[in-house]
């Protein structure tokens, strides 16, 4: 590492990831922890993509975005734990310069991309329920493109500003980050450079990414649920909403996790406690949503027993 002062950040200098700071024992139970979820996220993301890929009856926008979230939540997945489990058995626990901007860089990439793409999703059912009748119209295949590439470049937007101004600092001597991947948060603190404008920016950006989003899902749901609602039968409400259930869960999780990080920087102030809040939004819920989305959805559990059926039959 070496002592170089209050000297500008240099490419072919590594940071430290502290990580857990836990006994050795604990070390091996955290390790077997994350193997077992990654495994889980690899097997139920790709698993997801494949059924939605091969099932023609999947064609349709809603599984086209859950595609797309399964994509999401598999590669930001990957950006954070196959190298936190490195570095479990790493005596240096080092990462280098690069592999850091990298780090930061993808994992801002895919999270915001994620809030974009959940905000999508709640539009898209608003269209299918307020609106049955032009659905098809109303979400093309061009406007479902053009969404999710819209998701993508408000997420590389957010992560080329957020790179760039947590890299462009200079940072002290010590390069030990005190978290299990490169965050911007544990990366300020090692910065010698005055960061209020820094945090700012970065305050106002993350706030228009929350509430835009957030609106959007709001009154998405405000309108489902006023429709819902003029539905005379309940059992015609229960299947009419039940289509958004797993959508609300995956929602519920992911801003839940967000709300509870970001806007109680008071109750944040432990590192240790933000490292437990970080396992859940980089492996938990990329773990749980393509749970969610097959236990909760007939399609998808139709599509299973039909894939499964036909190599049993083939067998």
């Amino acid at each position: 590492m070496g002592d170089r002062g209050t000297s500008n950040h240099s490419e072919t200098t590594d940071f430290i990831l502290v990580g857990f700071r836990v006994r050795l024992e604990l070390y091996i139970f955290i390790f077997l922890m994350f193997l077992l979820i990654y495994a889980i996220i690899i097997l139920g993301n790709v698993g997801m993509m494949a059924i939605i890929a091969t099932d023609p009856r999947l064609n349709t926008p809603m599984y086209f975005f859950l595609g797309n979230l399964s994509f999401i939540d598999l590669f930001y997945s990957s950006v954070i734990a196959p190298k936190a489990m490195t570095n479990f058995w790493s005596k240096s626990k080092s990462i280098s310069f690069a592999g850091c901007v990298a780090q930061l860089f993808l994992f801002a990439l895919f999270i915001v991309t994620e809030g974009f793409l959940l905000a999508v999703m709640a539009y898209d059912r608003f269209i299918a329920i307020c609106n049955p009748l032009l659905y098809s119209v109303q979400m093309s295949t061009r406007l479902c493109i053009q969404l999710v590439a819209g998701s993508y470049f408000g997420g590389c937007i957010s992560s080329v500003l957020q790179s760039s101004m947590t890299f462009t600092l200079s940072f002290c001597a010590s390069r030990a980050v005190d978290h299990f991947y490169c965050d911007a948060r544990p990366l300020q603190r090692l910065s010698c450079s005055d960061i209020f404008i820094h945090k700012i920016v970065l305050f106002i950006v993350s706030a228009f990414i929350v509430i835009s989003t957030t609106v959007v899902i709001l009154v998405s749901y405000a309108y489902i649920l006023s429709t819902v609602l003029k539905i005379p039968s309940t059992q015609g409400r229960s299947k009419t909403f039940s289509t958004c259930s797993s959508h609300i869960a995956a929602v519920s999780l992911f801003y839940g996790t967000v709300f509870f990080t970001y806007a109680q920087p008071g109750a944040m102030s432990s590192p240790e406690q933000s490292k437990i809040v970080s396992v859940f939004y980089t492996l938990i819920i990329p773990m749980l949503n393509p749970l969610i989305y097959s236990l909760r959805n007939r399609d998808v559990k139709d599509a299973v027993k039909r894939i499964l059926c036909e190599k049993c039959y083939c067998q």
